[in-house]
């Protein structure tokens, strides 16, 4: 049972101090915890410290590989309003890079 932190990771820093057990390291391109002293704060506090802190949504995955913060579980903002503002934005880049290229 460890944390993983995959590349949405931004560096920055929140999370590594808190560990109890030292299990976060920086490295590149982004943090990482090493799975062999990362108990995911179990004896030690009542929530992952890491994931307490954290302020990007999906950038920690569970043992299972899902996101401990999910996307919209910080924003509080729908998965269906920000796929649809996603959609949005997709088609204003497109329309502005055909319009550079034409």
């Amino acid at each position: 049972m460890a944390f993983e932190i995959i590349e949405t990771c931004v560096n920055c820093y929140a999370c590594e101090p808190l560990c109890p057990n030292q299990a976060i390291y920086q490295a590149s391109p982004h943090f990482l915890i090493n799975p062999d002293k990362c108990t995911e704060c179990i004896g030690d506090y009542m929530d992952a410290q890491c994931t307490s802190i954290c302020p990007i949504e999906g950038a920690i995955l569970d043992d299972l590989g899902n996101p401990v913060n999910p996307i919209g579980s910080l924003t509080g903002i729908p998965m269906e309003l920000l796929a649809q503002y996603q959609t949005a934005l997709d088609a204003t880049y497109q329309a502005a890079l055909d319009a550079k290229t034409a």
